[in-house]
């Protein structure tokens, strides 16, 4: 045997080994991710209210983000789903827009058919994030008293994001739907809002230097949800990789649910983010088998958290009641 022949060998068990390990982890967390589930009892959502109006609505948008508050009759939207239009592919495809719509009729019109959010959040100018809100606004049926949103910061995105993912245009074309309905637009984050029961904190609202060149995600709006013993936090795609993560790991404690960032790819949970919230629960906004090997151990390792993903469960409400209570319902989007 040559020593070419020798390399390729000894390089090809090694690669084996590799992903052999890798499939074995998957195998373990998911297991883990099995018996952590079960330990809540998820009953089917049947908008009753009989839990209570103070819920965190995560649809069911596949891979990207909407998430809906609810509190004492009000609403809010946190970012939108991906759009029909996505500059990023190159074939027709179908977004979330409909679906979002359609919820927001459902969940949160009045008498007379019209949904009034009291604000709508974008978290950063990610199409998955931003880009069904021109579509869910243009609706007659649908509006808002204030969108907060960020301006592209050319400091932080990628180049590539600006010229080849269009973010800019994706920014300023969901300005200009909410002038034309005439919705109050800001770049004025606040850092605390009161929202019916809820009292939202928001982090990372304005450019940090530290977060310079690392891409779009690094302008991600984490907003933490507090009822009073409970909380949730809504982590957008910070990510460790960005260094968001960072920023936001001495300004938070403990929280009863994380949203994961980035729809739980590589880099979206450091094992330093996850001690510090140590979350019983888990919501990721995608598929289980779509979640890295890692993001899933160190959750349920470092945190013993049950993962729940919105495309398997297609929805899922957390309803904060008013005696200390988080109750989980899924299917939402069924009915």
């Amino acid at each position: 045997m040559t020593k070419n022949q020798l390399a390729k060998k000894i390089a090809t068990w090694v690669v084996m080994t590799v992903m052999i390990s890798v499939f074995l982890l998957d195998i373990i967390c998911v297991m883990m991710c099995n018996h952590y589930v079960g330990e809540y009892v998820v009953e089917t959502e049947d908008f009753s209210l009989s839990n209570g109006d103070d819920r965190i609505h995560f649809l069911n948008v596949n891979n990207s983000d909407a998430i809906l508050l609810e509190s004492n009759g009000k609403f809010a939207l946190i970012d939108s789903g991906e759009g029909d239009n996505n500059p990023r592919r190159f074939v027709a495809y179908d977004g979330n827009e409909a679906e979002v719509i359609k919820y927001l009729k459902k969940v949160a019109a009045d008498k007379n058919g019209q949904v009034v959010l009291d604000f709508v959040l974008g978290t950063h100018n990610h199409y998955d994030h931003i880009g069904a809100f021109e579509a869910i606004i243009n609706d007659s049926d649908i509006s808002a008293k204030t969108a907060y949103l960020k301006p592209t910061d050319p400091n932080i995105a990628h180049d590539y994001e600006i010229d080849g993912w269009g973010i800019q245009k994706i920014y300023e074309n969901t300005v200009a739907a909410f002038v034309k309905d005439g919705i109050k637009v800001t770049d004025k984050i606040p850092g605390e809002i009161m929202f019916g029961d809820f009292k939202l904190t928001l982090y990372n609202t304005a450019t940090d230097e530290s977060l310079y060149g690392q891409g779009e995600n690094a302008a991600s709006v984490g907003v933490l949800v507090e009822k009073g013993e409970r909380s949730a936090f809504l982590a957008a795609d910070i990510t460790r990789t960005s260094g968001s993560e960072e920023l936001v790991i001495p300004l938070l404690d403990k929280v009863d649910i994380l949203k994961v960032g980035h729809h739980g790819y590589y880099g979206s949970t450091s094992w330093s983010f996850a001690k510090k919230l140590d979350p019983d629960i888990a919501i990721i906004t995608n598929k289980l088998g779509k979640i890295y090997p890692d993001v899933k151990w160190t959750l349920t390792t470092i945190c013993n958290a049950a993962i729940f993903a919105t495309v398997d469960e297609n929805g899922i409400i957390a309803t904060f009641s008013d005696d200390g209570q988080i109750i989980l319902t899924n299917h939402a989007q069924d009915l």
